[in-house]
C-alpha cells in the first residue's frame, strides 16, 4: 500500500471515528428511547438530571452550550419543557418537539373518557407543579403510552439514518428489535395489571393517564399540590373526605419528594403511601421504565 493510500485510509478512519451523531434529549424517557435506537452506535445525552422537574428546570450555561451543539435534539414540546423554547430559538440546527409528530395518540386533561368529573380533583390554592394542567390542555406525559414510544423511536431512527447513512441498517434493526420488546412487555403488563382494575388510588400529579388508559386502570382523584406549600384547611378537609369515602386505597406521589400533605391526609385512615416514577429515574431502558411503573402500582394495589 502506498503512503498516499495509507494516508487517505487514515483520514477516512479518523472521520469515521468522529462521525457519531450527537443526540441530546430533554428528559430521561426520551433518552431511553433514543438509546434503544442508537444501541451499538452512540449514546444519547439528556439535559435534566435525576429528580429535576421538566416543568420548571433552570438551564445552566453548560446546558445551553449542549443545546446549541447537539446534532439532533428531541424534547416533548412547549406543553412540557417550558424552559426550552427561548433557548431553542437561537439553535442553528432544528429541534424535534415530539408532541407534534404524526401518528401519536394524544390526551387532554379533563377528557370525557377519563371517567372523572370536576369534583374528583381537589386543588390547593397554591399549585405550582400542575399549573398547566388545565381542562382541555394537552397532557404532555405522552411517553407513558407504548404506542407513542414506537412513533418517537421511528422518527429518531429516520433522523439518525439520514444523518449517518453508514449505520442506517443498524438503526432500523434496533428500531425493529425495540418494537418486538415492546410487544412482549405490553402483553406481560396487560396480564399483570388486569386484576388491579377498579382498585382505588389517588395521585398528587396527573401524569399517568396514558399508562392507565393502556392497561385498564383509573385513578380515583388527583391531589394537585405544590411540594413546599401547604393548602388551606378547607382543601385538606375536602381531600381527606375523599380518602375516607374510598376506604382502603393507595396514594402515590412522585420521587424524589413526597408531599408533606400525604402523611396528614392519610393519618388514621386505611391508606397506603407509595411512589410512581413517570420519568424513570432508576430505569436503564424504556422497557424498564414501564415495568417499574407496573411494579410500583401492583406493589401497593395488590394488597388492597
Amino acid at each position: 500500500m502506498s503512503r498516499l493510500s495509507a494516508l487517505v485510509l487514515l483520514c477516512l478512519f479518523s472521520l469515521s471515528a468522529r462521525a457519531e451523531v450527537q443526540v441530546l434529549t430533554s428528559i430521561k424517557p426520551l433518552q431511553l428511547i433514543a438509546a434503544a435506537v442508537q444501541d451499538g452506535v452512540g449514546a444519547p445525552g439528556v439535559l435534566l438530571p435525576p429528580g429535576a422537574s421538566p416543568h420548571n428546570f433552570a438551564l445552566r450555561p453548560s446546558d445551553v452550550r449542549r443545546v446549541q451543539s447537539a446534532d439532533l435534539l428531541y424534547w416533548i414540546g412547549p406543553d412540557m419543557e417550558t424552559f426550552l423554547p427561548r433557548v431553542l430559538a437561537s439553535r442553528q440546527a432544528p429541534a424535534v418537539a415530539v408532541q407534534g409528530l404524526p401518528g401519536l395518540t394524544l390526551r387532554h386533561f379533563g377528557e370525557a373518557e377519563s371517567g372523572e368529573d370536576e369534583h374528583e380533583h381537589e386543588h390547593a390554592d397554591h399549585d405550582e407543579h400542575d399549573h398547566d394542567h388545565q381542562p382541555g390542555s394537552l397532557d404532555a406525559h405522552l411517553w407513558l403510552l407504548p404506542a407513542n414510544a414506537r412513533v418517537i423511536a421511528a422518527k429518531m431512527a429516520a433522523d439518525l439514518s439520514a444523518a449517518d447513512p453508514a449505520n442506517a441498517a443498524r438503526y432500523q434493526a434496533n428500531l425493529q428489535a425495540f418494537g418486538q420488546r415492546l410487544d412482549a412487555l405490553d402483553a406481560q403488563l396487560k396480564t399483570r395489571l388486569a386484576p388491579l382494575a377498579g382498585k382505588p388510588f389517588f395521585v398528587f400529579h396527573e401524569a399517568f393517564d396514558y399508562f392507565e388508559a393502556a392497561y385498564g386502570l383509573q385513578h380515583a382523584g388527583v391531589f394537585s399540590v405544590a411540594t413546599e406549600v401547604q393548602p388551606g384547611a378547607r382543601h385538606v378537609a375536602a381531600m381527606r373526605e375523599r380518602l375516607q369515602e374510598a376506604g382502603n386505597a393507595c396514594v402515590f406521589s412522585e420521587p424524589p419528594l413526597r408531599p408533606r400533605l400525604a402523611q396528614t391526609l392519610s393519618d388514621g385512615l386505611p391508606v397506603k403511601l407509595a411512589e410512581l416514577d413517570a420519568l424513570g429515574a432508576q430505569a436503564q431502558s424504556y422497557e424498564q421504565l414501564l415495568d417499574n411503573l407496573a411494579g410500583q402500582l401492583a406493589g401497593c394495589l395488590e394488597g388492597l
